[in-house]
């Protein structure tokens, strides 16, 4: 099989329009996945009450979990699609298709049992209380419910844009928006289910959405496509996959540590509501992470088939654009962040709902000028980060992974809540971005001096 002209133009075509094909549709599905947690947080809190709102908060650690597997595979498979493509070896991207398919069927289905048989213990781990814990019971048991839907729709959609087909994948995405979004308010305030509610229209959401990208799949035309004999698992092929996902493996599941040990340090410091507030700074700042996400995944592509192609004057214009990129886009964050974080927090919660909605507002606004006051540095680390995976090097990828999280945030939340109570712990968020875009910075650039040099010896 010879390779497609959309392939091709991977190798071919200029990089600023390589990139705005890839990364437009991929920014616009990943800016509206964060849309819709947001507007499901907006309904909620407004809906069901602040309190409802820490619940989701305490269920962000499970959900990133669920995540850390997806993305493993996902973006492990992504990445391995793009090098085998870049190299002309069809069948192996075709094997890749199929592999991945399994581990997700696998994962998902595990996590789901163990999710499930143990998911009181795990909230109370996390830091749910007497008031808390009833909300984000009922929302976890509906998402750990569909967990092999969610792993499925998520990893095939990583497939579809690494396969050449991003505005497909965009697509795909809006349709699990959009119908998140109708069927939210409805099963939330018209049936009266509340956060059950919310978590079924989610589910219901990413299950069309999954249909939809199998279709494609098993269409007679794709590439790659759904065969008999792809689905046999081959441990070169899945170690591959699961080697450079374990990254954003890591990076997911030291997120969930992360958010334990804040949420513990909040509500020690400033109880549920200060978990609350954390979830509002969460979400904000997730919204323009989506975007740096997005950067990334139409990165992700021209990088890893012009480094298997060995055109690394072209993947290094790719990274370059798609830092500055990422830049620009947090430092809008950390300008909205510092001059309206007030009116930010309010979009979650209604002051009018008495005190406790009131001293939300309050630690949020505090949370979202002190927390994000780094913020433009952190597109930069992420990009880095992601940059060393697609390239096929995860032990650097893990390591810039890990660094945030546990080498920087997790020492700083012991040391300065005890000292300086909720505060504390918005700072430590801060110096933690501040110290390891740092040393991602001096970590890529050793990186780009190698590439160079082999380019020369080449030359």
């Amino acid at each position: 099989m010879k390779p497609t002209a959309t392939t091709r133009s991977l190798g071919s075509e200029p990089i600023p329009r390589l990139l705005a094909r890839y990364a437009v549709p991929a920014i616009i599905a990943t800016v509206s996945t964060s849309l819709y947690n947001i507007i499901d947080s907006i309904f909620i809190g407004r809906g069901v009450g602040p309190l409802a709102l820490s619940a989701l908060a305490l269920a962000m650690p499970l959900m990133n979990i669920l995540s850390a597997f997806g993305s493993m595979i996902g973006i492990g498979a992504a990445a391995l699609l793009s090098i085998r493509l870049g190299r002309d070896d069809r069948a192996g991207a075709e094997r890749t298709l199929g592999n991945a398919v399994v581990l997700h069927l696998a994962v998902g289905a595990a996590f789901m049992l163990l999710g499930l048989s143990g998911l009181d213990p795990i909230l109370r781990a996390f830091g749910a209380s007497d008031c808390t814990i009833g909300y984000a019971r009922d929302f976890m048991r509906v998402i750990l419910g569909g967990t092999v839907v969610n792993q499925l729709f998520l990893g095939l959609n990583e497939l579809l844009r690494a396969s050449g087909h991003p505005r497909r994948a965009m697509a795909v995405m809006l349709v699990t928006v959009v119908l998140n979004c109708l069927l939210c308010p409805l099963f939330l305030f018209g049936f009266g289910w509340g956060v059950r509610g919310a978590a079924l229209a989610t589910v219901l959401a990413q299950s069309v959405a999954l249909v939809l990208t199998m279709a494609h799949f098993a269409a007679r035309g794709s590439f790659p496509r759904f065969r008999s004999g792809i689905f046999r698992i081959d441990r070169r092929i899945a170690g591959g996959i699961l080697a450079i996902g374990l990254a954003p493996f890591l990076l997911h599941l030291c997120a969930s540590a992360v958010v334990v040990a804040v949420n513990c340090a909040l509500r020690a410091t400033g109880g549920d509501e200060a978990i609350g507030a954390y979830g509002i700074v969460y979400r904000v700042a997730m919204l323009f992470l989506m975007v740096v996400t997005g950067l990334n995944r139409g990165m992700q592509p021209v990088v890893g088939y012009n480094y298997g192609a060995g055109r690394f004057d072209r993947m290094l214009g790719a990274l370059g654009r798609t830092a500055l990129c990422a830049v620009c886009v947090t430092s809008v964050g950390f300008l909205i962040a510092e001059l309206l974080p007030g009116r930010a927090a309010q979009l979650f919660v209604d002051a009018a709902d008495g005190a406790a909605a009131e001293r939300t507002i309050a630690l949020a606004t505090e949370g979202l000028r002190l927390a994000l006051a780094a913020f433009p540095a952190v597109g930069f680390q992420i990009v880095a980060s992601n940059f060393f995976q697609y390239i096929g090097k995860p032990r650097q990828s893990i390591f810039l992974s890990l660094t945030r999280q546990l080498l920087f945030l997790i020492p700083l939340l012991w040391l300065l809540p005890p000292r300086l109570g909720t505060q504390g712990v918005w700072l430590a968020m801060c110096a933690a971005d501040a110290a390891a875009s740092l040393l991602a910075g001096a970590l890529l650039w050793r990186q780009v001096l190698r590439l160079r040099r082999t380019q020369g010896r080449r030359a």
